[in-house]
């Protein structure tokens, strides 16, 4: 039902935890399934220099919570803006179609914490 890299997120989750002197910390949450994910980050010269996560729902949103954090680390915030549910979906060798929720929480997340940076 899950690929692998979704299992290997899930059960070895990158990042967890919280970073006590963030710079931007974000909460993104689905009202309809009740999924819950949080980023903690620490942004230095237009970069994300740490980030961590928290993320309370199904198996497919610890994976794209994990998968985010380990992926956005160190790049630059210009490039973060193009990453999309889709980009997620595939880089976890797919989701299943009632899991595609989880990757949208993903990026609903990262988009606040974008928006946070020029706020």
């Amino acid at each position: 039902m899950y690929s692998d890299a979704v299992l290997d997120h899930f059960h070895y989750p990158r990042n967890v935890g919280e970073i006590e002197d963030a710079s931007i910390v974000v909460e993104a949450s689905n009202p309809v399934c009740g999924d819950v994910l949080k980023l903690w980050a620490t942004i230095r010269d237009g970069k994300i220099e740490a980030v961590k996560f928290k993320a309370a729902g199904c198996v497919p949103s610890v994976a794209c919570g994990s998968w985010l954090s380990d992926a956005i680390m160190t790049k630059p915030l210009s490039v973060l803006q193009l990453l999309t549910p889709e980009a997620i979906a595939n880089a976890l060798g797919g989701l299943p179609p009632a899991s595609n929720h989880a990757a949208v929480l993903a990026v609903d997340a990262l988009r606040q914490l974008l928006a946070k940076t020029v706020g």
